[in-house]
């Protein structure tokens, strides 16, 4: 009972971190992990625009149906249909997806990241701007890091890369993470050539989270809120049980 109260409230607090990180990447304009990066470009194809601030307000429904399709690709990955872990899916995806919705223009607006882009006059605006948008990415990381731990609900995008990394992969993160990115990155050169060679939240910070974003996962794994454990091991022997 402790430990299902603990894994839950992590994952609560995972979600609010995931999103309000994710977010925070996006309002630095300087690069998001590879799945927000490629939404955020999905977006702006859907909805036919080329404003930020239009696309934003499309971005929740956008992030949704994007998480649905990414959830049956896992039900293909794991060998059968699982009615349960889809709706778990789907559970993470909805408050996941608004949260980043509405957060985005808490720090562009409110607390005014949005003022430091521009001609990048003065070298610290870009440096700051790098510096945010690492923070934020290695933030992403270690709130991915947390839910996958907890191990309740998942998005299904951190889910197909932990369904790689332990059912395939025996456990290697930076390896299953740089699998799980061939679907987003994919969509993102069809976007490239549909939203005429432009692309939106792709920039220094998206290289930086393909290249690092697996192992702050495995770091976090072990140093971030070392007492929460991993369960997926426990699932996995129910599943070949049955």
């Amino acid at each position: 009972m402790k430990d299902a109260k603990q894994r839950f409230t992590w994952l609560i607090i995972s979600i609010i971190l995931n999103s309000a990180f994710n977010a925070l990447t996006i309002s630095t304009n300087m690069g998001s992990a590879v799945w927000t990066a490629s939404a955020v470009n999905l977006t702006h194809w859907l909805l036919h625009t080329t404003s930020p601030a239009v696309a934003s307000q499309g971005l929740g429904i956008v992030l949704t149906g994007y998480g649905v399709v990414i959830a049956f690709l896992d039900q293909l990955l794991i060998g059968r249909f699982d009615w349960g872990r889809l709706i778990r899916n789907i559970l993470y995806i909805v408050p996941f997806s608004y949260l980043i919705q509405f957060i985005v223009p808490f720090w562009s607006d409110v607390l005014g990241i949005k003022y430091l882009h521009g001609d990048f006059s003065h070298p610290w605006q870009l440096t700051a701007l790098i510096v945010i948008d690492i923070i934020g990415l290695f933030g992403v990381g270690a709130a991915v890091s947390l839910y996958q731990r907890a191990n309740i609900i998942m998005h299904p995008n951190d889910d197909l890369s932990y369904i790689i990394r332990f059912r395939y992969l025996r456990g290697l993160a930076t390896a299953s993470q740089m699998l799980s990115y061939i679907p987003p990155v994919i969509i993102m050169v069809i976007c490239l050539f549909t939203n005429h060679f432009q692309l939106w939240a792709v920039n220094f910070g998206t290289v930086w989270a393909f290249l690092t974003q697996g192992w702050v996962q495995g770091w976090s794994d072990k140093h971030f809120i070392p007492s929460l454990k991993h369960h997926f091991t426990t699932r996995v022997a129910t599943e070949n049980n049955k």
